[in-house]
């Protein structure tokens, strides 16, 4: 681990373990449903970044769930893969069979011990969910020797119940005890006191913490927990998750690492990749990262006001308790032009341990080219967008030729759009009237695509300063019980949002071809 001799004897000692839940809780999240491509770009990412535990689905879900496991399994090199199940045995053998070509497999397990879970979802007793716990944990050890048990509710059940059912796991082959916030109720007081009284009993186990952020409260109640004992933190990128989402993983990672003097612990994730990860996943999901957010905004690092900018300028410390480095941000633009060569770009794509093919990095500088006679100044935010567009063109369906826009009716404010689509190499063109230019333009791709989804949401916004900054791009899209999500940035904002759209068409199609 990096700086590590900063560390006193007793935080090196404590390891906490990050458990990153973005393919799978955060994947829950409305329209954040990924591709087998992105999931596996985001596994990578993960994995670069040194995450020691990487849930990468729910096997039993869908075939495209338990496949997208499978294939994760086969690319990780650090981070051990986990897929969860319910406690039921058909759950444990799907997921025992999505990770018999991992090199480090872990099966999840879960079962409800709340009162009002129990009564009213399961509609069993405690006794019954005890005998169940003994069957599944049981089951899940002889396929595997790295087993986690979750008590799914655990801050609304009665404590002398929840250490029983942890007593139960324990004995029947659980390795780790996952106590999770299922609802985001509890405070930070009150999980710090269960899990003081669980680390006390059961001081050889390692204890994990799950919360969400319904109370505003997910990362402080992570933080709880590893001060009274749990050393396994289970969170997101972004914090992206069911509801109001999961505790944030650049922001729990950072708070240990920035106040180690206080939680005497710490992780090896190396946080130099924090920023990458973070717009990475935005770009996937379309979830526009809050400017205003901990660590990975754009404003987590600026500086307004003039008494705080007059102290930055004349120590750095007086306002800012973290590097932007140290996360993977830098204060100024990429030393890259319409004049940068080829070998400046491959350098780059090196530094980020990004691999195109020879024809993919043709295509790439071409792409890069065509921006920096766009653009004056070229970002970091800029290139990432360039990279993930390229990506998304290696796993298309269809293909965003041209389209043209015009408006001849001023009595009903109709526009007009044609639009040339490249499917499975053919061309095909639509014309069709709309309530608006956007409108219009959407309708045309539908047509020749044949499907008319439901649009849920659009958002269009700068990515920079200045008027040539590119615009991004956010759509979200249902159809047929799937919600998708599409991002594109351009200099151009009707082109940005017809990429985008296209890009959320091409998850609808190949998520209905992945589901068959």
């Amino acid at each position: 681990m990096k700086n590590m001799e900063n560390l006193d004897e007793k935080t090196k000692q404590n390891q906490v373990k990050i458990f990153d839940t973005t393919l799978r809780d955060g994947e829950q999240c409305p329209g954040a449903t990924m591709t087998l491509d992105e999931k596996l770009n985001v596994a990578k990412a993960l994995d670069r970044m040194k995450v020691d535990v990487i849930e990468a689905g729910f096997a039993a879900a869908s075939p495209g769930d338990k496949s997208s496991i499978l294939k994760i399994g086969e690319v990780l090199e650090y981070s051990t893969i986990c897929s969860l199940a319910r406690a039921v045995p058909d759950d444990i053998k799907h997921s025992a069979q999505s990770l018999k070509s991992a090199k480090k497999p872990r099966i999840h397990t879960f079962i409800s011990t709340s009162p009002i879970h129990l009564e009213h979802q399961f509609k069993i007793t405690e006794k019954q969910a005890i005998e169940r716990i003994k069957e599944t944990v049981s089951l899940a050890r002889s396929y595997v020797d790295d087993v986690e048990w979750s008590a799914m509710d655990a801050t609304r059940t009665n404590i002398d119940f929840l250490m029983e059912a942890v007593e139960i796991a324990i004995l029947s082959g659980a390795t780790t005890i996952n106590i999770p916030d299922t609802v985001g109720y509890t405070t930070p007081q009150e999980y710090y006191d269960i899990f003081k009284k669980l680390c006390t009993a059961f001081p050889d186990i390692c204890f994990s913490t799950h919360t969400h952020d319904d109370l505003g409260m997910a990362v402080a109640n992570s933080l709880a927990g590893l001060q009274a004992g749990a050393r396994q933190v289970e969170c997101t990128i972004n914090g992206i998750g069911e509801r109001a989402g999961n505790a944030s993983l650049e922001e729990v990672v950072m708070a240990i690492k920035t106040r180690s003097d206080l939680y005497k612990c710490y992780t090896n994730i190396d946080t130099t990749s924090l920023y990458r990860a973070s717009r990475l996943v935005s770009a996937i999901t379309g979830f526009i990262v809050p400017r205003n957010k901990a660590i990975v905004g754009r404003n987590a690092f600026a500086h307004e006001s003039g008494i705080h900018q007059d102290g930055m300028l004349k120590n750095r410390n007086t306002y800012e308790i973290m590097l932007p480095e140290t996360v993977g941000m830098k204060d100024s633009s990429l030393v890259l032009g319409k004049h940068s060569g080829r070998a400046a770009l491959k350098n780059k794509l090196k530094e980020w341990n990004i691999k195109f093919s020879p024809e993919q990095l043709l295509a790439f500088f071409e792409n890069f080219k065509i921006l920096c006679d766009k653009k004056k100044n070229i970002t970091e935010e800029d290139i990432l967008s360039l990279i993930l567009e390229q990506q998304h063109e290696n796993q298309t369906i269809i293909a965003l030729k041209s389209f043209k826009i015009s408006h001849n009716d001023e009595i009903t404010n109709n526009h007009y759009a044609s639009s040339i689509i490249v499917l499975k190499g053919e061309e095909l063109n639509s014309n069709e009237s709309g309530n608006g230019p956007l409108d219009a333009l959407f309708k045309s791709i539908d047509k020749i695509i044949g499907i008319k989804p439901d649009l849920i949401s659009f958002e269009v916004h700068s990515v920079a300063f200045g008027t040539d900054a590119q615009a991004e791009a956010s759509i979200s899209l249902s159809h047929n019980n799937l919600s998708v999500s599409g991002h594109s940035r351009d200099t151009d904002t009707m082109m940005a949002s017809a990429r985008a759209y296209v890009n959320a068409v091409n998850k609808l199609l190949i998520q209905g071809e992945e589901s068959e």
